[in-house]
């Protein structure tokens, strides 16, 4: 496999991460990416306990509870809004000493020294040329160019393609691509533009290894690429305190269809945060969210996580073939 400043600072096989996905990648999914061969991220949420950090960890780092995880790197993904009202986050990171820690969306920039001095590679996303120089002028190691087709939160405001390319021109530091990069055609073209290597999520999305349930993984695996939509109403509707620039890109579904555009309406409106709950603990994703990515469309099977790690190996095919090799 192409060998890039992703492979060889971590030791991969393959220039992939896992991004971090909250509520769907826990640390049997970022061990199951290590162990083949690409770099497997923990996804934290905003109130996510220390306790819980702490023993993802262990299991994505290959502890008993991962099988076999084998002591492969991992990654864990922060928001950076919430860690002021959870402190104990990023002490259970630093304490826990993953390879790469992606701290992003929101103030981010005062955890990078820190994380750095821990011997931590420390990520951002950027959705924005600007917010790349930012970063790169904050010392973060390797920024990731997210563009809008990316599921989950982020800005809307440029495509992967386009953003990459400015990145790519802008700064010196490593840059990986993120937002549509689901298969080995995706990771080959951001390889062949100069990144070090893909950010991908929703690929993983229907993995046997996700905490996914089965009425979300059927949800998932039978929608389309026009059928995700992007905005604030289900962060809203919970009441949670994400920045409004980094609106979440989910599966359209009837109850976004109701609010958006009503969104000062729903945000007084506490029955329909409530149903909203109460749906997803019903798994009724007809107002329950599910994050994902325009890349839903090519995600067609349930399968294994070293499944999807292999099929994107493959993208060096397609770089030998186009360059002659």
């Amino acid at each position: 496999m192409t060998r890039t400043w992703l492979t060889t600072r971590f030791g991969l096989d393959v220039p992939l991460v896992g991004a971090p996905m909250a509520g769907v990648g826990a640390g049997a999914l970022a061990a199951a990416v290590s162990a083949a061969g690409a770099l497997g991220m923990v996804g934290v949420s905003a109130t996510a306990p220390a306790g819980w950090i702490t023993q993802q960890a262990e299991i994505a780092a290959g502890g008993e509870a991962a099988g076999s995880g084998g002591g492969r790197p991992y990654g864990i993904g922060l928001m950076a809004w919430a860690l002021g009202d959870n402190p104990g986050q990023l002490d259970a990171v630093l304490a826990a000493r993953p390879a790469l820690v992606s701290v992003s969306f929101g103030p981010y920039d005062r955890y990078v020294e820190p994380l750095r001095e821990a011997g931590i590679v420390v990520a951002t996303q950027v959705g924005t040329t600007d917010e790349a120089r930012a970063a790169e002028q904050a010392g973060v190691d390797v920024v990731v160019a997210r563009g809008a087709e990316a599921g989950g939160h982020g800005r809307d405001a440029v495509a992967t393609l386009p953003l990459l390319q400015s990145v790519l021109a802008a700064v010196r530091v490593p840059v990986l691509a993120a937002g549509g990069v689901a298969t080995a055609r995706g990771l080959a073209a951001v390889l062949a533009a100069g990144a070090e290597g893909a950010w991908s999520g929703t690929a993983f999305m229907g993995c046997a290894e996700a905490t996914v349930s089965e009425a979300a993984a059927a949800r998932l695996l039978a929608a389309g690429e026009t059928e995700t939509a992007y905005g604030r109403v289900f962060d809203i509707a919970q009441r949670l305190d994400w920045p409004p620039e980094y609106g979440g890109r989910a599966l359209r579904n009837a109850f976004f269809d109701r609010w958006a555009g009503r969104e000062e309406e729903l945000a007084a409106d506490d029955a329909a945060g409530a149903s909203l709950e109460e749906a997803r603990r019903a798994g009724d994703f007809d107002t329950a969210y599910i994050y994902a990515g325009e890349a839903v469309g090519l995600v067609r099977e349930r399968r294994t996580a070293a499944d999807v790690v292999a099929e994107f190996a493959t993208a060096d095919k397609l770089l030998r073939r186009f360059s002659g090799g």
